[in-house]
């Protein structure tokens, strides 16, 4: 999904928006709260408990997402089939549009090709310190094939391949089976589902990619970041994981949220293009807001909404929740 996302991130000129739900901290402490768990919970699993926003007799449900999960974990909530059937829309996560139409898509394809390598030909161990790329190698041969053709990416795209490809290995994925039967309970219910993207608009598409190609990055810290967090904290993520999986919000409340995106968001920040062509700099500020406005007009409109967002934004004092609730709605915390 890392590769794949941030593909499609430089497509639509490097939204860079997909790493804002991921999980890379730029140092990355033991979990002291919580046992470590070697192995992942199995079988059928109900994830965590809703939060409830309401203003009078209008409801908003939110379900909190997450990722990495356990790949054979069978996720079912009634909880979640019960209030889909009782509720008239479903609004997804926070993300961002940009469609270029298919034909258009199509003939930008060759412009991709090496958007992910260094400029200039450059190798990763002219990119990052070299005890960092020792360890970049024994990782890279555990979980890649240690293929030499890995080398030739820039720090921010060697560390998305390696952190996929570990979550794998690592008997985790992405969650996206989640999502995906959440919609298809929306659908069997016929409740209206709406986007809360925002809409972005690119001039000269083919232009911003060739200068992204040639434009610096200040991604290193993202790159060792990634490493240590492979290196120490697989049982911090399996925690995350296995809490999600049953719904044990009293432990998920414990583990620690940060927001481990920063350092990863801050390579792409340093991009020029990035910044100019794409708006990432004020990104989470536009995501966070069309996603507000959305509830906003889903509670004033429906009895009974269904909503979905990544689990960091519900926890922590950024939560989105804490922006409805100083605007007068009701906020209430799964037991």
């Amino acid at each position: 999904m890392f590769k794949r996302s941030l593909t499609a991130v430089c497509l639509s000129l490097s939204l860079a928006s997909a790493w804002a739900q991921t999980e890379v901290p730029a140092a990355v402490a033991p979990e002291a709260q919580v046992e470590p768990e070697k192995i992942l919970v199995v079988g059928q699993r109900p994830g965590p408990g809703l939060w409830k926003v309401s203003k009078g007799d209008h409801v908003l449900w939110v379900f909190g997402t997450h990722w990495p999960l356990p790949k054979k974990m069978e996720w079912r909530s009634q909880q979640v089939e019960t209030i889909i059937g009782q509720s008239q829309e479903l609004l997804k996560e926070p993300g961002a549009n940009l469609d270029f139409g298919i034909v258009r898509s199509v003939l930008l394809m060759p412009f991709m090709i090496g958007i992910d390598k260094n400029p200039d030909g450059a190798v990763l161990r002219d990119k990052v310190p070299a005890d960092v790329h020792e360890r970049w190698l024994a990782l890279r041969k555990k979980y890649l094939k240690d293929d030499e053709d890995y080398e030739r990416l820039r720090p921010v795209f060697a560390a998305g391949e390696l952190f996929d490809e570990a979550m794998k290995q690592n008997g985790m994925t992405n969650g996206g089976e989640v999502r995906k039967r959440i919609i298809k309970l929306a659908e069997k219910n016929k409740l209206k589902i709406t986007s809360t993207a925002i809409d972005l608009a690119v001039d000269s598409p083919v232009k911003g990619i060739r200068e992204f190609k040639k434009a610096p990055m200040d991604d290193v810290a993202c790159f060792t970041a990634t490493i240590t967090r492979l290196e120490t904290d697989l049982d911090g993520i399996r925690n995350r994981a296995n809490a999600w999986a049953r719904g044990d919000i009293d432990v998920i409340r414990k583990l620690d949220y940060r927001e481990h995106e920063n350092t990863c968001t801050a390579a792409f920040e340093s991009n020029a293009v990035l910044n100019e062509k794409a708006g990432l700099g004020t990104m989470p500020q536009r995501l966070r807001a069309g996603w507000m406005a959305a509830a906003e007009k889903a509670l004033a409109n429906n009895q009974s909404t269904f909503a979905l967002l990544p689990l960091h934004n519900l926890l922590g004092q950024k939560s989105y929740l804490a922006d409805l609730q100083a605007k007068g709605y009701t906020v209430e915390q799964p037991e």
